[in-house]
């Protein structure tokens, strides 16, 4: 991952998951991250669940990083998936631009 699409990446991350520092790196982001989840998913886990749904984490992935046989803990399993979202969202953002709209007028009331 690019430095750009690393900050992009982890200004997306750090307000929804109230990250206080800004990490150096891809790891250190997602060592911050699975903390965090591991956190959320002892205190708030219908709140971080409802967090994954916003972000559009696909369930068939939450369910495969939390089956108890998953080859990592479950933190980590979701701070990557919550990392792979949010970097497909800033690569879409970079590459995808939307046409201006002509008639916008038109849509007013």
């Amino acid at each position: 991952m690019d430095n750009a699409a690393l900050q992009q990446t982890t200004q997306l991350i750090k307000g929804d998951f109230e990250l206080s520092s800004a990490p150096e790196s891809e790891a250190a982001l997602l060592d911050m991250l699975a903390e965090r989840i591991d956190q959320m998913l002892a205190t708030q886990p219908e709140y971080l669940m409802s967090m994954l749904y916003r972000m559009d984490v696909l369930e068939h992935k939450i369910n495969r990083v939390m089956h108890p046989e998953a080859p990592e803990p479950a933190p980590m399993g979701l701070a990557r998936l919550v990392l792979e979202r949010q970097l497909q969202r800033v690569e879409t953002k970079r590459t995808i631009k939307p046409a201006p709209l002509d008639d916008w007028e038109e849509w007013t009331l």
